[in-house]
């Protein structure tokens, strides 16, 4: 049977919480007590758990990735840049899907927080931070992935979504579009706020109207559904502009049930240029996200923090989003 502190505080004659401080805190230990207890660690073969491990560290080599929809082929990208850039490093990755609630993020950050992850990276799916603050205040790293830091008590990795929407919109209008519709997410989700805003101001620079509907989640079925809606209430555009790639397949598949062609009725621009995008039967013109850059990005600056929490610069990257014009 394999040793326990028990039997190592009985060869040492020390109590078990002189054999915990000497594994966990060595310092708080006499030199001579240290060494006794060391002694019968070897002796008796004792192996310190994971868990007693995690707990000299402070916190586990854990970092918890909370996303809005893992059925997103755009969120599976940024995994896949958080998880190699969590192995090189020796961490281990926890997946968790808000589906787009604030209140199931709420849940899956405090079962997080109690599972002592050293760090979280969030791709938040409202705009405040208050729910971070006891996470920051409990000493647990975070990082923002898809919308810039908004304290500087937070590192971000994003992409200029204000500059993605901008594109879209001025792609259009230079194919000679002069009625536009912008097809939304929630307005809660900051990289939808940030898109639309871009897209905004570069309609109104060239005095276009843009017809806002929203859609209730970033999901196909969702986009089908609001644009049937739209249609079946007289809307009239030509150009269709959606907050992402779901949504505009998902509207694509409800203007071909309506008898208009794509993109010879109705042109369409999605956003995150996900891998159907480009083998959509239609293939889709839509603005690229480095998403596995991103997500490698933003692994590496909570590990930093989780690494060397005192010294750790509050950091922001950015990267620049890319229009990819296709049929």
């Amino acid at each position: 049977m394999a040793a326990s502190m028990k039997d190592v505080a009985a060869r040492a004659s020390v109590s078990l919480g002189t054999v915990s401080n000497v594994l966990n805190h060595p310092d708080l230990v006499a030199t001579s007590t240290r060494l006794r207890v060391e002694e019968a660690i070897r002796d008796l073969g004792f192996i310190p758990s994971a868990a007693a491990q995690q707990l000299r560290a402070g916190r586990a080599k854990v970092l918890g990735l909370v996303v809005p929809d893992i059925a997103n082929p755009y969120f599976m990208e940024v995994a896949r840049g958080v998880e190699d850039a969590a192995l090189e490093s020796g961490y281990v990755v926890i997946l968790c899907n808000s589906d787009e609630q604030a209140e199931r993020e709420d849940r899956y950050l405090a079962v997080l927080e109690s599972q002592r992850v050293g760090g979280i990276l969030i791709a938040p799916v409202r705009k405040s931070l208050k729910p971070l603050s006891r996470l920051l205040q409990h000493g647990v790293a975070v990082t923002l992935l898809g919308n810039a830091a908004i304290s500087h008590d937070v590192c971000s990795a994003s992409v200029d979504d204000t500059l993605g929407g901008g594109l879209a919109a001025e792609h259009a209008i230079e194919l000679g579009h002069t009625r536009l519709v912008w097809l939304a997410g929630p307005r809660d989700i900051p990289r939808v706020s940030d898109r639309e805003a871009g897209l905004m101001k570069a309609a109104r620079s060239a005095k276009v109207h843009v017809t806002r509907i929203a859609a209730a989640q970033m999901t196909t079925a969702a986009g089908d559904t609001a644009m049937d809606s739209a249609l079946a209430n007289g809307l009239d555009a030509t150009a269709l502009l959606c907050a992402n790639d779901l949504l505009a397949l998902g509207a694509i598949r409800a203007l071909n049930r309506a008898g208009l062609k794509v993109p010879d009725d109705v042109s369409v621009i999605g956003y995150d240029d996900i891998e159907f995008a480009a083998s959509a039967a239609v293939p889709l013109t839509s603005v690229r996200q480095p998403k596995y850059e991103l997500g490698y990005a933003a692994a590496k600056l909570v590990i930093g923090e989780c690494e060397d929490p005192a010294t750790h610069a509050r950091q922001r990257v950015q990267f620049q989003p890319q229009l990819i014009v296709r049929a």
